[in-house]
């Protein structure tokens, strides 16, 4: 009987080495969550416990008030290290664990208390209302970062589109090349405009920055507009119909989408800044640029000399190119939901390209289904 028990449990071991080598091509292509075991307490915040635990302890200094005197301080910070040590033994001590182990299963409880309890040490110590929310939103921002990241792959998918960015790119350059007679024309018309360097001379760093971020916000609720509906259909094209996707796995496929088309259009409002950036010192010189916004205005960030020729690369005109850059970056994304062949032509290759993650995963049900227990 002991050669069959020996049989058996080989046939285990190696069910499992192949249940593994599934996971690691899961999360190769930024699928992660196509592990039916997967869990965020087990599989995503129990690696970052160590960094919790550090950003924890050293919330501490939120005792610190800058007007009191260093003494009221000091008391004010080993106060505050007591109340966190105090919360973490307590929550070990509820989950049936030593009092002072660091947690190896960090479910709920334990991110509650990471963005919360540090986030009452300003309250209690002071009265600092605004520094109190500013810790528990710092703190709740840090812990989506790291479910992005490790949660549904966030790196890995990067890689994967990284890998596949070259033929995207073309893909992305034949629609923008349908779509460059008039996007062009605009583009070099507005740049050439007195009135687009005059507001854009005036506009602070910050107003920048927020207009960047307004373009990016609605080109990307353009590219969510359609990512169920592709979901669906990549699913229905190479899923299995009798193990479909759950909600979270359809939301890792939508984010391997989302992020492959994100990156074309950012890699596309580069380049069209890139353009602009030259085109602006060689074709606006000194003289037509102070015409329109005045000697006084032009900030040079460095002169480049080619040939005997210096060309000033100057703030108003970075500003320049990037507006017009976040505004083809919009255009961009609206031309992929318009353009029935683009979307024909991305839909097919990232088909083509989860194929076998689709493949490796029935595959995967099917050892999971045969592993006993």
């Amino acid at each position: 009987m002991a050669p069959v028990e020996a049989g058996g449990d080989d046939s285990v071991q190696d069910r499992e080495a192949q249940i593994a080598e599934c996971r690691r091509r899961f999360r190769e292509s930024g699928l992660p969550l196509f592990d039916e075991d997967f869990s965020a307490s087990t599989n995503v915040f129990n690696r970052a416990a160590p960094l919790l635990a550090l950003v924890f302890l050293g919330e501490m200094l939120g005792a610190v008030r800058l007007d009191w005197p260093l003494a009221a301080n000091v008391a004010a910070v080993l106060g505050g290290l007591a109340i966190l040590l105090g919360a973490a033994m307590a929550i070990n001590r509820y989950r049936g664990r030593p009092a002072a182990s660091l947690p190896e299963d960090v479910g709920r409880i334990e991110l509650a208390a990471f963005v919360l309890v540090p986030a009452l040490l300003p309250l209690i110590f002071g009265g600092q209302t605004r520094s109190a929310w500013v810790t528990a939103a710092a703190n709740l921002a840090l812990v989506l970062l790291i479910y992005a990241v490790f949660g549904y792959g966030l790196v890995s998918i990067v890689r994967w589109v990284g890998r596949r960015l070259w033929h995207q790119l073309l893909a992305s350059f034949m629609l923008l090349a349908r779509a460059v007679p008039l996007l062009m024309i605009f583009a070099l018309l507005a740049f050439m405009s007195t009135e687009m360097w005059q507001v854009f001379s005036a506009v602070t760093d910050v107003d920048l920055l927020a207009i960047a971020l307004l373009f990016a916000g609605l080109g990307t609720a353009f590219l969510l507009a359609r990512l169920p509906r592709e979901v669906r259909e990549l699913e229905g094209e190479v899923g299995d119909v009798s193990d479909p996707l759950s909600t979270k796995q359809r939301r890792n496929v939508g984010l391997v989408l989302f992020t492959s088309q994100a990156v074309q259009v950012l890699t596309v409002s580069l380049l069209v800044a890139a353009f602009f950036v030259v085109f602006g010192l060689i074709a606006v010189p000194d003289s037509i640029r102070e015409s329109w916004v005045g000697a006084d205005c032009c900030d040079q960030v460095v002169a480049i000399g080619v040939g005997g020729e210096s060309f000033e690369l100057t703030v108003e005109l970075l500003k320049v190119a990037a507006g017009l850059a976040a505004f083809t970056g919009l255009y961009f994304a609206i031309a992929m939901l318009t353009d029935s062949t683009y979307r024909d032509e991305f839909l097919q290759e990232v088909t083509a390209e989860l194929r076998s993650v689709f493949a490796v995963r029935a595959e995967y049900l099917h050892l999971r289904r045969e592993t006993p227990g």
